[in-house]
């Protein structure tokens, strides 16, 4: 009885098992099985709107619209911080209001720009996070368009991003508290280069430079890279909503040449500062640009006058006031110089002495600078016009000295130029070399000795004496003119290789004796 049981109970389950197969068989045979995606999404490819759902920071669905979204954003690390970066620029306080959701559940927010139509909807449950992007006008009629003019739109927007990626001037956006919504490829590349290595890139982005005075039309920072030169920048900014978008061009040339021509004038000015010179620079409008102390001391003007940038008239006027230029007949005719010297001076051929009323005297120059300017430049000669004023005295004092000497004298200097001679001289030899000294020579004066004296040797040896350089002994002899007379000659050296040449004419008690320079022969001394 029990063995007839359990054979009944092993064909039932025999049965039920090839039931179960034939079952398997025909659905497979009237159900083909389709191809299963790799990742399965819960969202359609029809859906409208553009979602995206996380887990906590984790993207773990979303619609082929948020992944286009997600794609066209430059910055590369994690689904999260690119759709922040793109929400930040279009809702404020995005990121504060969505964490919020694990208490209020439900957060429905408004764009910035109120031209736009994208709302966003986020809800939070099950631990998973939904943000839904809505357009409240993509139904509307109005913004329907045909595939074309679709087309044409995008390709439109992928020239621009081109564009703004590759231009070379650093791009981005501040929202009210000046956080970073937005930058272009250029100042992504500078976040990055700046970042400590290892450490990604995260929302929001770093800022790069410091806050910008919105008030000011441009300013420049500088921005220090790691084992780099500091780097210059112009920034601009332009209000935009409630943020504000703007724009850093490379300023390193500019700062370089404001640096060099810092130095340069800085250099100028020390220079400047050092000539005993007084220098003054005049604009195109002949207003005073640049003065040195020389100036004030010599034009007893005073520094606060002078830094007022006066006017080159002005100028003028205060030191005619002083008695610091040559004091003119009338005013009208001062007028008129001042202009005169001012046309001089542009084209460069202004260049007087002044002599001023306490005696001192002034060297003034005048010379054109580029761009209309003008330089003027006072020196004060004093104390060389008193030197040289001394120096005529001295000459004319022994040229008075010597002319009261019974002896005729000629002095030459190491070139053999004529220097000096005395009216004896001049009576002696029917000449008076001081009309032409320019033209008087020894070797001029030897050829006129020699054609007024009788042949002899004395003046190709006198030549040869004063040519002579290093040490000379002083020697003498006699010639006899063409009138008979007989003149006794001196020839000795002075300091600085200068040569005198005296004559005196002999008295007949001394004419009588025999003389060997009639032979031509030299006697030396």
């Amino acid at each position: 009885m029990g063995m007839c049981m359990d054979w009944s109970l092993v064909l039932a389950l025999v049965a039920a098992a090839s039931f179960a197969s034939v079952l398997g068989i025909l659905a497979l045979w009237m159900f083909p099985p389709r191809l299963i995606p790799s990742r399965p999404s819960i969202f359609s490819e029809t859906e409208p709107n553009t979602v995206f759902l996380f887990d906590g920071d984790q993207l773990i669905d979303s619609t082929p619209s948020a992944r286009a979204l997600l794609q066209a954003n430059p910055i590369a690390d994690g689904a999260w911080h690119r759709l922040m970066a793109f929400l930040s620029a279009r809702f404020a306080d995005v990121e504060a209001r969505l964490s919020q959701l694990p208490l209020v559940g439900v957060v429905e927010l408004v764009p910035i720009n109120p031209k736009s139509s994208v709302i966003l909807q986020a809800e939070h449950a099950g631990g998973l996070t939904r943000i839904t992007l809505v357009d409240t006008l993509a139904d509307g009629a109005e913004t329907r368009s045909d595939p074309l003019s679709h087309r044409a739109m995008a390709e439109e927007l992928e020239l621009l991003r081109e564009t703004v990626a590759a231009a070379p001037l650093l791009l981005w956006r501040e929202d009210a508290s000046s956080q970073v919504t937005w930058a272009n490829a250029a100042y992504l590349t500078y976040v990055i280069a700046a970042m400590e290595e290892g450490k990604g890139l995260g929302w929001p982005l770093p800022r790069l430079f410091g806050t910008v005075d919105a008030g000011a039309r441009e300013q420049r920072q500088s921005l220090a890279m790691p084992g780099q030169p500091v780097l210059w920048f112009d920034i601009q900014s332009q209000p935009e909503g409630d943020g504000v978008l703007l724009f850093a061009t490379p300023a390193d040339a500019a700062v370089h040449a404001e640096t060099a021509l810092r130095d340069f004038m800085q250099t100028l000015t020390k220079t400047f500062a050092q000539l005993p010179i007084g220098l003054a620079i005049f604009d195109r409008q002949r207003r005073l640009q640049l003065f040195n102390p020389a100036l004030l001391d010599l034009t007893h003007l005073p520094a606060d006058f002078l830094s007022m940038r006066p006017s080159m008239l002005s100028v003028l006027d205060a030191m005619r006031d002083r008695k610091m230029l040559p004091e003119p007949k009338d005013y009208r005719d001062w007028r008129r110089q001042i202009v005169d010297m001012e046309k001089a001076a542009a084209s460069g051929l202004y260049e007087e002495t002044w002599s001023l009323p306490d005696g001192q005297t002034y060297r003034v120059i005048g010379r054109p600078h580029p761009n209309g300017a003008l330089a003027l430049m006072i020196e004060d000669i004093s104390s060389e016009m008193l030197r040289t004023r001394r120096y005529r005295a001295d000459l004319e004092l022994s040229q008075s000295v010597i002319d009261e000497v019974d002896e005729a004298i000629a002095v030459f200097s190491q070139s053999g130029q004529l220097v000096m001679s005395n009216n004896t001289y001049a009576a002696l030899w029917g000449h008076d070399p001081a009309e032409s000294l320019a033209d008087s020579t020894m070797r001029s004066l030897s050829s006129h000795w020699r054609a007024h004296s009788a042949p002899t040797a004395i003046w190709a040896e006198v030549e040869d004496y004063a040519a002579t350089i290093g040490d000379r002994e002083r020697w003498q002899g006699e010639v006899r003119l063409l009138d008979g007379r007989l003149v006794s000659c001196r020839f000795a050296p002075l300091v600085g290789g200068a040569t005198l040449a005296s004559f005196r004419p002999l008295p007949p008690s001394e004419a009588g004796q025999p003389r060997l320079a009639e032979s031509a022969t030299l006697r030396r001394a």
